[in-house]
């Protein structure tokens, strides 16, 4: 099958900027992006790309260069259907909250309303591409739902897991890795498998295009999201004990990531990881080992969450301890709100948790960060329910700039590695601060000689 039409169900932070790339690339291809959020359709609609939902190095450009002539933004989920080929489900799959596999399984009740919804309206054959983080053996239920509910309607089921980091999403999507289709293996999935191969070849070396068994791919996801986590989590396990022996954790990292079958990725000691995926898919991973009574490989993949919740516990509590055991009524100024820089996402951010522990010990906390709005960061407490939103809204303020955020503080906390904050003033900012002035630099993005110079008390992660 030529693709001509592509339609693509959830406007988020892979749907997005994942068929902006797409239609760009494909300018003979027509490019629906759809989504129930209405709010949403019209920040990506809106005349001004400076506006639309996610922020990400470059996007705006593309959508500003593709939107209007192949790349649309709509509500009409049923009319984009329709017409679509190849329909792309990027809806969310958060870890569920309720009954069985609380905590752990993913929630797939949007997957299966998508596939409930093209079941209803295809009237021709279609391709259903997997883009949203799935756990294994979620298209056999996609299939099984589609077969039985359909129109005599023929449909193919293909996974095509995302494997973009935030940031540089854009980069990766240009430039990508790998680009990975898994499919059936009989001939009907072939044919939708190279249908897919067609529209990535417009700008990706086929010798990048990888393709598996639909089970090979939708575990790929999963496995990779889990090794780079548990390199987070490792060299974070080895920080706590570079400060208690005397070691430097970025001397230790750089000696081990010259090794070449290690590698320098990823090695950097941090406050912990946080993000949409690396927590849920590991959590997924969890579950489905359990689900198979693989109970030693689920408590090999728990223990990165473990070590990673221990991290950011570990920085709140010394906070606490190095503020003379009590932060009550004292100005922490939080620098950095999003996961990681280059980003608005917040989703598992370690500064929501060490916001909320230091607010249980009655800390103030004032917050700066280049593209978090506050709402998001009340949003994101609230979610927590540790509290009262009213008792969230008194705690925590938020500042348009970083200065006034850190006037009169008692203490500063890195919590997000954006490059601004290497380039401030920070004479200027020790001069506005209570003293002793401290510093709690969560990703060791500053100069640590040159902040005790000015005569700040700096403590780094892993030194």
């Amino acid at each position: 099958m030529k693709i001509t039409k592509i339609c693509c169900i959830g406007a988020g932070y892979v749907g997005g900027p994942t068929m902006a790339v797409i239609a760009q690339k494909c300018p003979h291809i027509q490019v629906t992006v759809v989504d129930l959020n209405e709010q949403r359709i019209a920040d990506w609609n809106d005349p001004n790309p400076e506006n639309i939902p996610i922020y990400e190095p470059g996007l705006s450009e593309i959508v500003s260069e593709a939107r209007g002539r192949n790349l649309f933004f709509s509500t009409d989920v049923d009319k984009a259907i329709d017409e679509a080929q190849m329909i792309f489900i990027s809806v969310n799959t958060p870890t569920k909250t309720y009954g069985k596999g609380k905590g752990m399984a993913a929630d797939l009740k949007y997957i299966e309303l998508c596939a409930r919804q093209i079941a209803r309206v295809a009237k021709q054959n279609k391709i259903v591409v997997e883009k949203s983080t799935l756990p294994v053996r979620t298209a056999e239920a996609i299939k099984s739902i589609l077969d039985n509910t359909g129109n005599g309607v023929q449909f193919q089921i293909l996974s095509n897991p995302e494997f973009l980091a935030e940031g540089t999403a854009v980069a990766d999507l240009l430039n990508p890795d790998r680009i990975l289709i898994g499919g059936d293996t009989n001939q009907e999935g072939e044919e939708a498998i190279n249908s897919l191969v067609d529209v990535y070849a417009n700008w990706v070396s086929k010798d990048r295009i990888l393709t598996t068994n639909v089970w090979s791919s939708e575990l790929s996801k999963l496995t990779a999201n889990a090794f780079l986590a548990q390199r987070i989590s490792s060299i974070n396990a080895m920080s706590e004990l570079c400060e208690k022996t005397g070691a430097d954790v970025n001397e230790v990292a750089k000696a081990i990531g010259m090794d070449s079958r290690i590698g320098p990725k990823f090695l950097k000691a941090s406050v912990g990881f946080g993000g949409s995926c690396f927590q849920k898919d590991i959590l997924n991973l969890v579950y489905i080992a359990k689900s198979y009574g693989l109970n030693e490989v689920a408590d090999y993949w728990e223990q990165v969450i473990i070590m990673n919740d221990h991290q950011k516990r570990r920085f709140s509590n010394k906070i606490v301890q190095t503020l003379y055991n009590t932060v009550a009524d004292k100005k922490i100024a939080f620098l950095g709100w999003a996961f990681k820089k280059d980003t608005n996402d917040t989703r598992e951010s370690a500064a929501i948790y060490v916001a909320d522990d230091l607010i249980n010990e009655q800390a103030k906390i004032s917050v700066y960060d280049p593209k978090v709005s506050k709402n998001k960061m009340l949003s994101d407490l609230d979610y927590l329910e540790t509290r009262t939103g009213e008792e969230n809204r008194s705690a925590l303020n938020v500042f348009d700039n970083a200065y006034e955020a850190c006037k009169d503080a008692h203490a500063i906390a890195i919590l997000t590695e954006w490059d601004e904050f290497t380039m401030y003033d920070w004479k200027k900012i020790y001069d506005s601060m209570h003293k002793p002035a401290f510093i709690f630099d969560g990703r060791n993005i500053l100069n640590a000689k040159q902040l005790e110079s000015i005569g700040f008390v700096y403590n780094g992660i892993g030194s």
